[in-house]
């Protein structure tokens, strides 16, 4: 049997400082909760509808610029150009890798067995 000389009492809930995070125990709001983004729109059509239409700004905008620097409109330069060449070729590489994961998890789904 160990003495109480040799086991100090010490109450861990009193020692515990409080936190700014939601641990969901004290009922409190935490500091970070509300930073959640809400959605704009429930509409899944209106959101890819978007996607598709920035995507496509973004694919014609190398061409616009590349038109105001042949013809010296505005203070485009080539360096912009090669700019929105760069952001227009993530943009490509990133919706073909999009597609296909989506294309890989329909494929998988078929393959479900009911």
């Amino acid at each position: 049997m160990i003495e109480k000389k040799f086991a100090p009492n010490i109450n861990l809930f009193e020692r515990i400082q409080p936190t700014k995070l939601n641990t969901g125990l004290d009922g409190m709001n935490g500091m970070r909760m509300n930073r959640i983004e809400k959605l704009e729109t429930n509409d899944f059509k209106a959101v890819f509808s978007g996607l598709v239409e920035n995507f496509n700004r973004e694919l014609n905008a190398p061409d616009q610029l590349m038109k105001d620097v042949m013809e010296e409109n505005g203070n485009a330069d080539i360096h912009d150009v090669m700019t929105a060449m760069a952001k227009a070729e993530l943009g490509v590489t990133v919706a073909t890798n999009i597609t296909t994961k989506v294309i890989q998890a329909y494929d998988k789904i078929m393959q479900i067995q009911l």
